[in-house]
């Protein structure tokens, strides 16, 4: 039992409790990243973590309380209801990475190399993620590509990327939403990915060239005819979800990227992929 009354600091501002260490505070709050109970893990755990980091409470520590969370993406355990255990610490710490990433970014205080590392593991989680449910039935919400995502996106507003590092960041968001799945993309998926990309056209450092190739690419495996089993279709399905959702960005936003025409007529044709269909036996490039 906590020996913290939590919803005391929560009435008191969010103060970080004088009589405890904020070592045992945050060892205690990140345990419960992985809670299967809703509020404690969202509304405890994660909106205090969250808003210590803002007021910047961790700014001596930032580079540790990241550290934690990337290991966080790694942990597995044996113990009786891991599995949901596991995507809802996974998809926790997520949350809790984009907000030190975004800390960082707002005055620097991790050395660049740090954050690059924590791009590094962030990446390899999400792509390696198969546990892609929504809502988890009495335990609340996962969601570990939209926390992933919205993470991705923080790190590629991050100075300490360039356009090496932005351009895989392309190639994550490409994989992510392509990688054979067992249902569509139910949530806010493609919406959050869609943020990564427009992130990265904001940052003006990825030449149009790679951008329009990235999206040659998509539209190349859409139209592979040796995608026929039921999990590629659902990843057929989800990569034209992302590219709608980009478009729509695109369209509609009032920031408007570089080379914002020529990207969105790259879109045009790659989506009409999808309403052609891939090529029949014997047939390459798409229909007209």
């Amino acid at each position: 039992m906590s020996r913290v009354n939590w919803r005391a600091v929560q009435a008191a501002d969010f103060s970080v409790p004088p009589d405890a260490s904020l070592s045992d505070l945050t060892a205690e709050l990140t345990t419960s990243l992985g809670s299967t109970d809703e509020a404690e893990r969202e509304r405890v755990a994660r909106r205090i973590l969250c808003t210590w980091i803002r007021r910047g409470v961790y700014d001596d520590l930032l580079g540790g309380l990241g550290d934690g969370m990337v290991a966080g993406h790694s942990r597995v355990s044996d113990e009786p209801g891991s599995a949901e255990s596991q995507v809802f610490r996974r998809a926790s710490c997520a949350v809790i990475l984009r907000e030190c990433i975004d800390r960082d970014t707002s005055r620097p205080l991790v050395a660049g190399g740090t954050v690059l590392s924590w791009g590094d593991r962030l990446t390899a989680w999400l792509l390696a993620e198969r546990d892609l449910r929504d809502v988890i039935a009495g335990h609340g919400r996962a969601r570990a590509v939209v926390h992933g995502a919205r993470a991705l996106a923080a790190l590629a507003a991050s100075p300490h990327l360039g356009a090496p590092e932005l351009t895989v960041m392309l190639d994550v968001v490409g994989e992510r939403s392509a990688a054979p799945a067992p249902h569509p993309f139910l949530a806010r998926e493609p919406d959050a990915l869609a943020d990564v990309v427009l992130t990265v056209l904001h940052r003006d450092r990825v030449p149009a060239d790679i951008v329009e190739a990235w999206l040659l690419r998509l539209a190349e495996e859409h139209r592979d005819s040796g995608r026929t089993s039921a999990e590629h279709a659902v990843a057929d399905r989800n990569v034209e979800s992302l590219l709608r959702a980009v478009y729509l960005r695109l369209a509609f936003s009032r920031r408007h990227p570089p080379q914002r025409a020529d990207l969105m007529l790259g879109l045009v044709d790659a989506l009409q992929s999808f309403e052609d269909g891939p090529p029949s036996d014997g047939q390459n490039g798409r229909h007209h």
